[in-house]
């Protein structure tokens, strides 16, 4: 259960880059490289930049697109022609294609395919490469080329193929010896993209559900576009997904919301509340470095890169220190001291320019007013804290399930647990001064019964006492064939103490 840097999910569109994939990056300068750095049409791209110049370290990014088509190539093959379609849509989406015979007999229908993608149209500078030897344009042939082209990140073939194997490529210019066919131009960027191209499909694991196996931190969904924000539904499918993965969604303010006084009337009967969920305002000012000026962008990715960085200095206790933005970013609108705290009750954050020793502090919260669950999770340390041990403890064991689920078991996953949990208590992570006042573990009969075992189910139980002594947030973590999970429940708190009054695990709560 060792630490990591935390992750940031981002989903929303960018200038190019692979569809609906969740691609690691950890500078700007990576995301620029494969997903084509700033671009006017993309929020994405700036709350990236943003984000690691804010202090965020790893990021996580799915593009999306609206009616984007991936260029195509034409090779000439006699008197027809092989077409190549590329894997990733747009217009920026550089392939070129070479043909050579060698090592193959010249009455041999086999040629070797080389593809590459390069930085920009006529470049000579190669950023992927693909090379596909002896390949045949027989469907029965093992190295069809149909086929072989399914494992390709850059192109597929396209029906129909022609007759004859295509013509060898001649000499480059300038002295090169191999020359190539670049792409043609019909590559489409799309148009801009709406709530159901970011929530995407489940089946088909697209938009926000290409993120559904991953594992992050903090999810981002910038606005649609800079005067459009995202619409409620997407909203809610991804503080579900937040929920299922042990992450928070960091929402933008509504646009519309130019002032501190008009945020806390409109906060009243704003629809969307999660304690999955995160707001900061206001909004922010930057220097657009395409246009050469001063911009108003959303903050989710500035607020993430913050929420990092505080993590990064304080791994289990980050979250009630102030927001201060870094050089180059400033709010969009000024907040008084007393507007902070009425936000700060509505569940809103605020971003500062500058940091106060003389300002009272103001407690991070979550978007949990008129949420269900624990009134403590309303505080944003306290339920990131939960949220943190709760996917560690449910990966670090999930050995558990292929083992036998018998008292041997169950007694070396608490006490892998209890170990974790002791050493986030030595460094005062939870409140109280005794081990029965921080935190406790559960894990044999009384939760492991008959009925379970059957299943093929083994379940642990634990709390953490995150604000006070003696007062749990109680998980019951369940490892099964299917899949495993963490969801808080309620037990009965005299429970927590001698073990004959702990209940059966039919009268845990959900």
């Amino acid at each position: 259960m060792a630490r990591r840097q935390p992750v940031t999910a981002f989903v929303g569109r960018t200038l190019k880059g692979p569809l609906h994939r969740p691609v690691p990056v950890t500078s700007f300068a990576q995301f620029q490289q494969i997903f084509g750095g700033l671009w006017q049409l993309s929020t994405l791209s700036y709350a990236v930049e943003q984000f690691f110049a804010s202090g965020g370290g790893k990021a996580l990014v799915v593009r999306v697109a609206n009616g984007a088509r991936p260029p195509t190539l034409t090779l000439p093959a006699g008197s027809g022609a092989l077409r190549l379609a590329g894997v990733h849509p747009g217009s920026r989406e550089y392939l070129r294609a070479s043909v050579d015979y060698d090592g193959i007999a010249e009455t041999d229908a086999l040629f070797n395919l080389v593809l590459q993608r390069v930085r920009a149209a006529g470049s000579e500078r190669v950023e992927d490469q693909e090379i596909f030897r002896r390949v045949s344009l027989v469907p029965e042939s093992d190295r069809f080329i149909t086929d072989v082209l399914v494992h390709s990140q850059l192109a597929r073939a396209m029906a129909p193929l022609p007759p004859q194997r295509p013509d060898r490529s001649g000499p480059g210019p300038r002295g090169f010896s191999v020359g190539y066919v670049g792409c043609n131009s019909d590559g489409d960027d799309g148009g801009p993209i709406t709530d159901y191209d970011l929530i995407g499909s489940a089946s088909e694991g697209t938009g926000l559900f290409a993120l559904a196996a991953e594992v992050f931190d903090f999810l981002c969904v910038p606005p649609l576009t800079r005067e459009q924000d995202v619409g409620l539904g997407t909203l809610l499918v991804a503080a579900r997904l937040c929920r299922e993965r042990h992450a928070l969604l960091i929402v933008d303010p509504p646009s519309g919301w130019d002032s501190p006084q008009e945020a806390i009337v409109a906060m009243r009967k704003w629809p969307f509340r999660s304690d999955h969920a995160v707001m900061y305002y206001p909004r922010l000012r930057a220097l657009d470095r395409l246009r050469g000026r001063l911009e108003t962008f959303a903050c989710c990715g500035a607020a993430a890169g913050l929420i990092s960085r505080a993590e990064e200095r304080q791994p289990m206790g980050a979250g009630d220190e102030q927001s201060v933005l870094r050089a180059g970013l400033q709010p969009a609108v000024e907040v008084s001291l007393s507007q902070r705290a009425r936000l700060a009750l509505a569940g809103i954050n605020t971003l500062v320019a500058t940091r106060s020793g003389a300002e009272p502090a103001v407690s991070a919260r979550t978007l949990a007013a008129g949420a269900s669950g624990s009134p403590d999770w309303k505080f944003l340390s306290a339920r990131r804290l939960a949220l943190r041990i709760a996917a560690r403890v449910e990966r670090g064991t999930r050995w558990m399930l292929f083992e036998q689920n018998a008292p041997v078991t169950w007694a070396r996953g608490r006490s892998l647990v209890d170990a974790y949990l002791e050493r986030l208590a030595a460094e005062g992570v939870f409140a109280g001064d005794s081990r029965e006042e921080r935190y406790f573990v559960v894990c044999d009969e009384r939760i492991n019964q008959p009925q379970s075992i059957a299943a093929g189910r083994v379940n642990l139980l634990f709390g953490i006492a995150a604000r006070r002594a003696g007062e749990f947030d109680t998980w019951l973590v369940s490892h099964q064939p299917a899949a495993s999970r963490a969801r808080p429940v309620s037990v009965n708190r005299l429970a927590t103490h001698p073990p004959g009054q702990w209940p059966a695990e039919s009268t845990i709560r959900h």
